[in-house]
């Protein structure tokens, strides 16, 4: 990574789909990256809090925490629980197991898709349940970061596409505990990017980043720097905005012919580590 890159590399366990949650830390500390996103899905529950340890043991920070259920209503991802009490329940028993391990992480939730396509009520029911959420998640010595999600996910993974509709969530619940999750693949199309990133400021608590083609499956990502997301705007954007926390990178490649879990998974990492360094440089102000 350029030594003018000012934020933590971290790399979120879905890009690395197919190893082990033990091979993610092995390899990850082996090319020196600095954090991980915990992906839930990849934890032994009879295991859980050895491999945790583990990750810390080998001189990753747990930069932030995927949930197996982080969606209020239901999800093509996870469609099970039905109904939100079970879900939010499901949800409050990750954060009181895993927050204990990963102290100072951001647990990442977004609303699920509007039950009947009726977004007022899916967002005023979000509201409610994460007022309950975020006191116990401060207590518990972390976060929640709500993540607006691209338009191709709207009625299958959320109600919110935009950050400003994120801002406006982050709002209503109105706790320091609960913040934004930015992705970059999901909010680059929307007008004015850069500046919704600065008027988020303080409220950034994970950033995550990949590169766009128009997608093939709803899991079709790239390395950053090979498509067509102005990486460096929203970085410097994001520097603007007071961040100074983990970089990860976030890519899904499943059901395309090209796919990334087909390649060295070792070089996917390299490769954007120096993507994003890259794309940080070329838009350096002279």
């Amino acid at each position: 990574m350029s030594a003018s890159f000012p934020f933590r590399f971290g790399v979120n366990e879905f890009t690395t789909q197919p190893w082990s949650f033990e091979e993610d830390v092995a390899r990850y500390a082996a090319l020196d990256v600095d954090a991980i996103e915990v992906c839930e899905v990849k934890l032994d529950p009879q295991r859980a809090t050895q491999q945790m340890l583990a990750a810390r043991e080998a001189g990753l920070a747990i930069s932030a925490v995927q949930p197996r259920i982080r969606t209020v209503f239901g999800s093509a991802m996870a469609p099970q629980p039905e109904g939100a009490e079970a879900r939010v329940a499901a949800f409050e028993a990750s954060l009181r197991k895993l927050a204990p391990l990963a102290p100072g992480a951001s647990f990442v939730m977004n609303t699920g898709s509007a039950p009947d396509g009726n977004m007022e009520h899916c967002l005023d029911e979000t509201a409610r349940y994460l007022r309950r959420l975020a006191p116990l998640a401060a207590d518990l010595g972390v976060t929640l970061a709500i993540e607006p999600l691209n338009p191709t996910s709207i009625n299958v993974e959320t109600a919110i596409w935009t950050i400003d509709q994120a801002l406006d969530l982050i709002d209503a619940v109105g706790h320091e505990a609960c913040g934004l999750c930015l992705d970059y693949w999901n909010i680059w199309q929307q007008p004015s990017c850069d500046e919704a990133i600065r008027r988020a400021g303080s409220r950034i608590f994970v950033v995550q980043a990949s590169d766009w083609r128009t997608p093939r499956s709803g899991m079709d990502r790239l390395v950053p720097g090979t498509g067509s997301i102005p990486l460096g705007v929203l970085l410097h954007a994001t520097f603007d905005a007071g961040y100074r926390g983990v970089c990860t990178l976030e890519i899904f490649s499943s059901n395309i012919a090209d796919s990334l879990y087909d390649r060295d998974l070792n070089d996917v990492i390299r490769d954007s580590r120096n993507g994003l360094a890259q794309a940080w440089e070329d838009t350096m102000p002279h």
